[in-house]
């Protein structure tokens, strides 16, 4: 792992499920991070927290956002109390929400005119990746724009993959997202299933691990399933927000996404029925209400 570049000093903004314990690995790493939270709730004095995102970043060699959708980053860095006015020139800006590949272009060409480094660098892996420093980044440019900052993406995650073009780390998280839609469906309903049919579903599960059907939700979310338990690991609604930029970026190019679809329109009614701040291995509850239903 490369060494944290001397006296560099950045602000995070988007402390959520995911972007709190990314903060708390590069502070446990050395560090010096402001921290910008809404409100004074549950401050830890041996954090620098800001209640104003403007001040937060002052002097900063690097932001670091990992807000939820395009509105979000684009109200940090140009609403009404947004900080790109504050940013020192070459000074860079890394981007780990889950936007549309547009936006993060867009965004990519506006600071580049104030000399501002953007990179998109969505990332996967949930909250256990978040906590573990084993999340996927997918990075929206080359290896060689990112060495005086590669170092955070060490912190970070397990598995740092370069696409060499702002917008590509998106492009790249969207297909991420139709795979994760696939297997977490077919995994609800698997397990709906084997539960019908009064199957040991431990000795299933354990099963289905060893061969061709393993999959990440059925190694961390089939237990969940089964006894309707849901630890967060990534909230449903974000993953329908995340479905629509994939199935639009299809659509941009006349792609149809017909099972991604799908799971976007059980997503909205699961969503409907107020579960979207639940972990998306609540998806299984579809199954289980389509099956009461019949």
């Amino acid at each position: 792992m490369n060494e944290i570049p001397i006296l560099m000093k950045l602000a995070f903004i988007g402390l959520g499920a995911i972007g709190k314990p990314m903060s708390e690995r590069l502070i446990d790493n050395g560090y010096e991070l402001n921290l910008y939270q809404r409100n004074k709730q549950r401050i830890d004095d041996n954090r620098k927290y800001f209640v104003d995102p403007i001040e937060a970043v002052t002097d900063c060699d690097g932001l670091l956002i990992c807000v939820t959708d395009d509105h979000a980053v684009e109200s940090v860095l140009f609403g009404d109390n947004g900080v790109v006015e504050t940013l020192k020139p070459n000074s860079f800006v890394i981007d780990f929400s889950t936007i549309s590949p547009n936006k993060s272009i867009s965004i990519h060409k506006k600071l580049g005119k104030k000399n501002i480094l953007y990179v998109d660098c969505p990332v996967s892996g949930g909250t256990e990746g978040a906590q573990n420093g084993s999340l996927s980044l997918f990075v929206g440019a080359s290896k060689k724009q990112c060495l005086s900052f590669e170092h955070i993406f060490e912190v970070l995650g397990k598995s740092i993959n370069f696409f060499n073009g702002v917008g590509k780390g998106q492009q790249v998280k969207a297909l991420n997202q139709i795979l994760v839609a696939g297997t977490y469906a077919a995994v609800a309903e698997a397990m709906e299933l084997g539960k019908s049919l009064d199957l040991p579903m431990d000795d299933v599960v354990t099963a289905l691990k060893v061969g061709a059907a393993n999959s990440w939700p059925l190694e961390n979310r089939s237990k969940a399933m089964l006894i309707d338990k849901h630890p967060l690991g990534f909230k449903l609604e974000l993953h329908h927000k995340d479905l629509s930029i994939a199935i639009d970026l299809a659509k941009s190019i006349n792609i149809d996404l017909p099972i991604a679809s799908r799971v976007k329109e059980i997503e909205q009614r699961l969503i409907h029925d107020g579960l979207g701040e639940l972990d998306i291995s609540v998806l299984h509850r579809y199954i289980s209400g389509a099956k009461k239903e019949a």
